[in-house]
């Protein structure tokens, strides 16, 4: 696939990604490791929490979600370096079986004041149910190299 540089993003273009299933016993090793609490370890202990059955942790989720983005239509070119995140929403569960897909849409494209050969790209990444049901939503800024540093600013 052809690698993006900041000039080839506008607000308003949206990227999509390939699907991931979501196993039990891949909820449960991930919470193992790092998140051991009940609901996501024991389908009977699941049972008796708010989440009514076992469910995958968040952070089980916002890794599957960059997966999806890494394998997805979204190259900018150098790779998908995040400068951070202004919001992080887990809206609903992931339960076994359920099988994720991601979009994220270009929020904002600027050239770096300080960095001339570089540039900021903010998207909102949304990964999806296979009903359609937004399970994560996230804001982030990736960093992206300019095509040349000398290049008119894009926008």
């Amino acid at each position: 696939m052809t690698e993006h540089y900041l000039e080839d993003f506008t607000p308003g273009q949206v990227w999509r990604t390939g699907r991931a299933r979501i196993t039990a016993d891949r909820i449960k090793s991930f919470a193992a490791e790092f998140d051991p609490q009940p609901f996501h370890l024991d389908e009977a202990a699941a049972q008796a929490t708010l989440f009514g059955g076992l469910a995958a942790s968040g952070w089980h989720t916002a890794p599957t979600t960059m997966r999806l983005l890494v394998e997805g239509e979204l190259k900018p070119a150098g790779g998908i370096i995040g400068a951070g995140f202004e919001e992080l929403r887990w809206v609903m569960p992931v339960r076994p079986g359920d099988e994720l897909r991601a979009e994220s849409e270009v929020l904002e494209v600027r050239a770096s004041t300080s960095r001339p050969g570089q540039g900021l790209v903010k998207l909102r990444t949304t990964a999806f149910n296979q009903d359609g049901e937004p399970v994560l939503i996230l804001v982030g800024t990736l960093l992206v190299p300019r095509r040349r540093a000398d290049a008119a600013p894009p926008g």
